[in-house]
């Protein structure tokens, strides 16, 4: 799972004024961007992702807040929290998610590399392990 899960530092810009991250297409994200988009506004208790996608990569982006996300393939699983909105996890493909524990206020920017597409997406878990057991 290491080669298609890790965190990518952003680059922060220091200052006493406050500080100043940036991303363009390719630095530091190993994709192209295609899509963005936040999530916000999260209930207390709720769970987020319970996917995976078949060929879309993203970056997860706290903005604001702290969450923990939950990564599986077929043979391992770790839990990840994200509070700093200068380091971004990368997921590749085939990778399941769920996102859970969202500290009050908390805003997740999602960066992907392919525009939304619901034949991507793996919903169910018994399917993902089907998906990824076949030849």
């Amino acid at each position: 799972m290491d080669d298609k899960v890790r965190i990518i530092e952003i680059p922060k810009i220091k200052d006493h004024r406050g500080n100043l991250s940036f991303i363009t297409n390719m630095n530091p994200i190993p994709f192209k961007i295609n899509n963005v988009f936040y999530i916000y506004d999260i209930p207390g208790g709720s769970e987020r992702g319970g996917h995976a996608h078949k060929k879309l990569q993203q970056l997860l982006i706290p903005l604001s807040g702290s969450f923990d996300v939950v990564l599986k393939d077929l043979t391992t699983e770790k839990t990840m929290n994200l509070n700093r909105p200068d380091k971004g996890l990368y997921i590749g493909p085939l990778i399941w998610r769920e996102m859970k524990n969202f500290s009050s206020g908390s805003v997740c920017l999602v960066i992907a590399s392919l525009e939304y597409d619901e034949t991507d997406y793996l919903r169910d878990y018994n399917e993902f392990i089907e998906y990824k057991l076949k030849p």
